[in-house]
């Protein structure tokens, strides 16, 4: 196998088939021996049956179910587990980072990255002007809190060598949205190569933002200080003016 897409669902029914079969479009574009793996976090509406009808109609599709709600990181890393791909990696099923950048991200692993991630390019409106103010400025703080380059850490789309990044997983803790950020400040720690690809970030305006900005700030800002503490010294190079 030589990529494995992981997709993280939690009650996903308005969209899930839809963005699926595009994102399965893209990849039969390409040369690449894929499979597709829908992980289901305790939906409560009709994604796992709609999940089940994807796996019959397509058999490049395997799926895992969460009986209960365990966060989306937790989640993501289980179907990077089952993955069988030597390129391994996940997007957002909202595909708010669109589903034609997938073959540019694997692409860069096979050209030897070890990680690439979306960088997201923010057309900037009201309807996203809240996500751009949190993504920019928890970009800074995670820079300077963890000592490491400033990167679009909690971009919902990245891939991986998935025997670059199987020992990390088994490190990273935080089950949900701060998943992200313990991968790529370990990733960056333990000297693998990440590089970004810029991409376009697509918001549906009909769809009610989920940022909360002064609530996310805390959030994240006590997380970022959480992990520092954990980790203490080894998310530090040796000389503290260098960035990982």
């Amino acid at each position: 196998m030589d990529v494995s897409v992981v997709i993280a669902c939690y009650n996903e029914e308005p969209v899930l088939v839809a963005n699926v079969r595009e994102i399965i479009d893209i990849l039969d574009q390409t040369t690449y021996r894929y499979e597709v793996i829908l992980a289901d976090d305790g939906s409560t509406d009709s994604t796992v049956t709609l999940i089940e009808g994807l796996a019959e109609q397509y058999p490049c599709i395997s799926y895992l179910i969460h009986p209960v709600n365990m966060g989306r990181g937790r989640t993501v890393a289980d179907g990077i587990r089952k993955a069988r791909g030597r390129v391994v990696g996940f997007i957002d099923i909202d595909l708010q980072t669109p589903a034609h950048y997938l073959p540019r991200l694997i692409r860069e692993i096979e050209q030897g990255a070890d990680v690439a991630i979306a960088r997201r390019i923010f057309k900037l409106s009201s309807h996203v002007l809240g996500r751009w103010i949190l993504s920019k400025g928890y970009m800074v703080l995670s820079s300077w809190v963890l000592g490491v380059k400033r990167r679009d850490t909690e971009s919902g789309c990245k891939f991986f060598r998935r025997e670059a990044i199987l020992p990390i997983l088994e490190e990273v803790q935080d089950p949900h949205w701060f998943w992200d950020t313990e991968i790529m400040a370990l990733a960056a720690h333990r000297g693998l190569t990440i590089v970004e690809v810029p991409t376009v970030f697509l918001r549906e305006v009909s769809t009610r933002s989920s940022v909360r900005i002064v609530r996310d700030v805390i959030h994240y800002g006590l997380n970022l200080f959480r992990f520092r503490r954990r980790m203490g010294h080894k998310l530090r190079a040796t000389n503290p003016r260098k960035k990982l």
